[in-house]
């Protein structure tokens, strides 16, 4: 049931097929990359004398080692911890801390990132490379519940929770990518230039298990141009991303240019995508999107609007991010857990093989996610008579700002760090590329006021750069009902209509991913 025994067989039946890629280059064939893997697998164990159920992070950008230090670990008996190499130190060490990693891979120049006792290995440094020249053997024997991936996402605190992910999540999800996305065999490919921390990196799974090509690009990230390039040139090309990505192609100069006859699914999700949006997509795309609903709780695998709903333009289904996928029970209910009839909204639950154990070490917040077997998303949404889910807003405070979650009182405590600040609220605003953006009311403290650079500079310290507020309103008070609690919802609107009153520092136009939205 080891996930890693995928990569074997795809080696039989496949061994001269191409593996991964950067850019145009063949970087393996899956003959190679698997002896590869296997010695790495050694060496994870001997010299560095790791143990079954062991934790090995990977803090780095996208590059063919990833692929290679999450199979390994597998391998190996041990659990992988992808970390988005966009964090903040301080999120990093968090992480680290929590999930107990023995040793932690980074990418170039991001070793100074790590604190604590954590040992650190830069990957393709001396140390990196003799592990490869370890004696490897077959991949070690799991159970199907034994922990494959521990997938940090912010929970309603803020504080990063590790959704643990099995080896039998991760298979059903491969399975459901085959039996609702599209079909994969050699000679077709996926683009990463999403990050492979997260989706993408989840999404190589079924490629490698059916023996596609893994195209890194030469960037390790997101640039339009280069993206529409890889996609004229690749075999039979998909690649998840962010709907802000999409747009961005959309809107690059060259895709009037581009040679898109060869695409194969372009798949977005993470954040919700203006039906003008999806429709500007399907004109300049094609009838090759797939639109997933998904939590790093059940990764990637809720719902799923298929290609054949985007060809119809249904506003109505275009607006929706479609129907249960298979083996996919889905339900929304009310605040005692009852089924709600059609067209009422409710929170949003589901049960499946793809539903995480739980939470790493956290019983108590595992219990209330998971009650009565049903993965409680947080989310609201409605059920149409067909069986089509609408999102009608996200867990209660959650922005999602070019795909990446951001919750409030994350910001508002960094925030509060400054004794000039006597309260504040964080809420998000529409944005026409990103989503929404994060905006701040503040109060001060009597007879001081914080600028907006110091307040940024804060930000900046503490938490990663896309988390930080891009505008500040300051207020006298706050919005709040008769129990003192703060009307978010009056927040938003006024956010939305009316003008600034103090705005943070524009960042640098480098919007190479959608986590470092300016």
């Amino acid at each position: 049931m080891n996930l890693a025994a995928l990569l074997p067989r795809s080696a039989r039946l496949w061994p001269d097929a191409p593996a991964i890629a950067v850019g145009s280059r063949t970087r393996s064939s899956y003959r190679e990359l698997a002896d590869r893997v296997a010695s790495l697998a050694g060496g994870l164990c001997d010299p560095l004398g790791l143990e079954a159920g062991d934790r090995v992070a990977v803090f780095a950008g996208n590059c063919p080692d990833y692929l290679e230090l999450l199979l390994a670990a597998w391998h190996a008996g041990l659990v992988a911890v992808p970390v988005n190499a966009k964090l903040h130190p301080k999120e990093l060490a968090h992480i680290l801390e929590d999930s107990g990693a023995r040793v932690v891979f980074t990418g170039p120049g991001l070793a100074t990132s790590v604190a604590g006792s954590t040992r650190v290995i830069e990957i393709g440094s001396a140390e990196h490379t003799r592990l490869l020249d370890a004696s490897g053997g077959g991949p070690a024997a799991v159970s199907p519940d034994d922990p494959a991936w521990l997938f940090y996402t912010s929970g309603t605190t803020g504080r990063p929770k590790g959704a643990v992910l099995t080896h039998a999540n991760l298979l059903f999800m491969i399975l459901a990518y085959f039996a609702d996305v599209e079909p994969v065999a050699p000679g077709c490919s996926i683009l990463h230039a999403a990050p492979m921390s997260h989706g993408s990196g989840l999404y190589a799974l079924p490629h490698l298990a059916a023996g596609s090509l893994n195209v890194i690009p030469e960037s390790g990230g997101f640039e339009a141009d280069e993206v529409l390039r890889e996609i004229g040139r690749q075999p039979r090309p998909s690649m998840f991303a962010a709907p802000t990505m999409v747009t961005r192609l959309m809107d690059a100069p060259g895709v009037g240019d581009a040679d898109l006859s060869s695409l194969g699914t372009l798949i977005y999700g993470g954040a919700p995508m203006y039906v003008t949006d999806c429709l500007r997509a399907i004109d300049c795309f094609g009838p090759h999107l797939f639109n997933l609903y998904g939590q790093g709780e059940s990764p990637m695998t809720i719902t799923g609007l298929p290609a054949s709903e985007h060809a119809a333009r249904d506003p109505d289904r275009l607006a929706s991010c479609g129907v249960a996928r298979t083996g996919v029970e889905l339900r929304v209910v009310d605040e005692r857990d009852r089924e709600l009839p059609a067209g009422e909204p409710g929170e949003i639950v589901t049960r499946s093989a793809c539903v995480m154990r739980g939470y790493w070490k956290m019983p108590e917040a595992s219990a209330e996610a998971l009650r009565g077997g049903w993965l409680h998303t947080g989310d609201v949404g409605a059920l149409d008579g067909d069986g089509f889910l609408t999102l009608r807003d996200r867990s209660k405070d959650l922005i999602i700002s070019g795909g990446s979650n951001i919750y409030p009182r994350e910001v508002e405590e960094v925030l509060l760090r400054d004794p000039r600040v006597a309260e504040c609220s964080v809420v998000g605003r529409p944005h026409a590329d990103w989503g929404e953006e994060i905006v701040a009311f503040v109060v001060p403290a009597a007879g001081a006021a914080p600028g907006t650079e110091e307040l940024d500079a804060l930000c900046l310290e503490h938490i990663a750069r896309f988390k930080r507020p891009r505008a500040y309103r300051f207020v006298d008070a706050l919005p709040s009902n008769s129990y003192g609690k703060v009307l978010k919802t009056e927040l938003r609107r006024l956010a939305a209509a009316e003008p600034d009153t103090g705005s943070a520092p524009s960042a640098p136009a480098e919007p190479r991913h959608p986590g470092d939205a300016p």
